[in-house]
């Protein structure tokens, strides 16, 4: 794998954070306090090819490779009802056969150009992914121009790949930390909300998918009106854009386009709730603790980050110092919010010795709830200096900046949105973080899943009186998503 130094990235990331108590690059001009130099990073060169396809190229001369994604704007969220897993085959599909070449043909020549190509969906969007040495571009192109736009989907590689997914659904029903995740969002969002099931889908949609639902996904959802470009990499526009043109400037629409229906956000429980999966004999009790999270574009983003990673988004946050470092009843313990086009869920989660499991509820919510006081000055500083100063490592190679560029796409973040990052983040005041702790980190409302040995766990748990325990058999959480 090509890696990608930007240099330009750290130098202007050391500018930009002036203020965090290093001294001005001009030292005989201290840095103003409450000022933060803006992040200077290469511009975004926004272009479109002939039939109107985006295309987003930023130049880095540093190293001769490039990076082009195709991103479509649909994902496993768009789903049709009753056909989830949908997207994901669809996407998984595009390089098991394009254009005249098969699965291992495509392999192959990918290989001998040094190359690497994939293809894959997330919840809001898929992509199609090439790495290239830079004078490999033209011949890597018309590859991945098939695999984009010219997929076959063969019938021997979806039973392939239909069997592989099924057996890992098997593996899964196994996996303590996957029924906990699985159980986590069935919970959350219901059996008939798209976030209630997994992404692949579950095992009956999977057997019933065909040939022509993959095609008719792929051509609702994968057309020039839904998608966009973006190079990155030691190319200029001049010398990349006709190269885009020969290979993407024909492409046009066919078909309806994705039926996209907005994912409505749950209601947060009345009061808390308790789920219990048996594993009997299982050595650890996974532990997931959340609610309703907020969606991508909430105006709350930039005080939730530094809120969680006081509470759980970074080792020294007090989860994991307090279930780790303190108690050493897991490897460790975090939070997370999940943030989409529509609102996802907030969770909390460690895998915990099964004889420290009603231990380690109590020290969860301890710190849920003290997450809901005022932060301390000094705590507030290194959370805020933490997220900061990890930020410049999101630009370190050419793969890495197009998965940001792919956000901003995605989410339709402003223009500005990397230059402002970091002074976003120090703007964080104690008052916001415990406005959105307030907001969003609602204990007595949470709802929790443990997954472990019930008859060694439920007398703890009864006896810490969170709420009223309902048993969740293995097979509702691996059930078929409910039509009602």
């Amino acid at each position: 794998m090509f890696v990608m130094n930007t240099r330009s990235f750290v130098i202007a990331f050391l500018l930009a954070t002036a203020t965090l108590g290093a001294q001005s690059p001009d030292r005989s001009k201290p840095p103003v306090p409450g000022t933060t130099p803006a992040l200077k990073l290469p511009a975004i060169q926004k272009r479109q090819l002939s039939n109107g396809l985006p295309v987003w190229l930023v130049e880095l001369h540093e190293v001769p490779v490039v990076q082009v994604n195709l991103v479509v704007l649909s994902g496993t969220g768009d789903d049709p009802a009753g056909k989830y897993g949908l997207a994901s085959l669809t996407a998984a599909m595009l390089t098991e056969g394009a254009g005249s070449r098969s699965s291992l043909e495509i392999a192959d020549a990918i290989d001998f150009l040094g190359a690497d190509l994939s293809a894959s969906s997330g919840i809001d969007s898929a992509g199609v992914r090439l790495h290239v040495p830079v004078g490999r571009l033209a011949d890597a192109l018309p590859i991945m121009a098939d695999v984009a736009l010219r997929p076959t989907f063969p019938k021997e590689e979806l039973e392939r790949l239909r069997q592989q997914r099924l057996v890992s659904l098997l593996q899964a029903r196994d996996d303590p930390q996957t029924i906990a995740s699985m159980a986590f969002s069935r919970t959350i969002f219901g059996p008939s909300h798209r976030y209630g099931t997994a992404t692949v889908g579950t095992a009956d949609t999977i057997k019933a998918f065909t040939q022509d639902d993959l095609r008719a996904f792929y051509l609702s959802a994968f057309r020039p009106d839904n998608a966009a470009l973006l190079v990155v990499g030691d190319v200029t526009a001049a010398s990349v854009l006709p190269l885009m043109e020969s290979q993407f400037g024909a492409w046009k629409p066919q078909g309806a386009a994705v039926a996209r229906v907005a994912l409505p956000a749950p209601s947060q429980p009345a009061r808390r709730e308790v789920y219990m999966v048996d594993k009997p004999n299982a050595p650890q009790t996974q532990i997931r603790i959340g609610g309703v999270g907020a969606p991508r574009v909430t105006p709350d983003y930039f005080p939730l980050q530094v809120m969680n990673t006081v509470l759980g988004g970074s080792f020294s946050s007090r989860l994991n110092l307090n279930l780790r470092e303190k108690h050493g009843y897991t490897y460790g313990a975090g939070s997370t919010f999940d943030m989409r086009k529509f609102v996802g869920p907030f969770s909390s989660a460690a895998g915990v010795q099964t004889d420290k499991t009603k231990e380690s509820l109590q020290e969860f919510f301890n710190e849920l709830n003290g997450i809901l006081q005022t932060v301390p000055a000094d705590e507030l500083a290194r959370a805020k200096n933490y997220v900061a100063l990890r930020f410049p490592g999101g630009f370190e190679t050419s793969s890495d900046i197009t998965a940001r560029l792919e956000g901003v796409l995605v989410y339709r973040l402003p223009d500005d949105y990397f230059s402002t990052y970091v002074q976003n983040i120090q703007a964080v005041t104690a008052a916001d973080v415990q406005r959105v702790a307030r907001k969003y980190i609602q204990p007595d409302r949470f709802t929790v899943v443990v997954v472990g040995d019930r008859k060694a766990i439920e007398p703890g748990i009864r006896a810490l009186n969170l709420g009223p325990i309902k048993e969740l058999p293995l097979d509702e959480v691996f059930a078929p998503p409910s039509t009602r």
